[in-house]
């Protein structure tokens, strides 16, 4: 099955929901996402020269500044999921805004949609700074949001 993206060319991780994912729901608990969304995101940063090792040397990184998601189908145990995600924006001085899509990876169907803005952060003060040149090459937009 191809999975119908909803933008171009995704950097895309894949994972399986294991039993330490589900709720008493029996569905994957909404905090799971984020993990995912983190991963996919560091995942993506590091393909794109920016390693949390990096980060941690030139004590520079990126914050999630505002997140939002939009659940739309339950993901249960032993699903395989496929997590994409884009840079859409950058002011390449400060923020940057990811999108992400979350789904089942073999009927294709979307799961969850969602939006995280960074600012960002010097790691000794906590403080928003300007980016590095590194980052600012690394998160040039590269798809245009939906």
């Amino acid at each position: 099955m191809t999975i119908p993206w909803e933008l171009p060319d995704p950097h895309v991780v894949t994972v399986e929901v294991g039993p330490d994912d589900i709720d008493v729901y029996d569905h994957v608990n909404n905090a799971v996402y984020l993990t995912w969304l983190d991963r996919v995101a560091w995942s993506h940063s590091t393909a794109l020269g920016v390693s949390p090792q990096m980060c941690a040397e030139i004590r520079r990184g990126m914050a999630a500044l505002r997140i939002e998601i939009d659940y739309v189908r339950a993901a249960v145990l032993g699903d395989p999921i496929a997590v994409g995600t884009w840079i859409v924006a950058s002011d390449r001085k400060l923020r940057v805004t990811r999108q992400f899509q979350v789904c089942h990876a073999v009927d294709g169907a979307t799961l969850a949609r969602a939006v995280t803005e960074y600012v960002c952060v010097n790691l000794s003060s906590g403080k928003a700074t300007r980016m590095p040149d590194v980052f600012s090459a690394a998160y040039a937009p590269r798809a245009q949001r939906a």
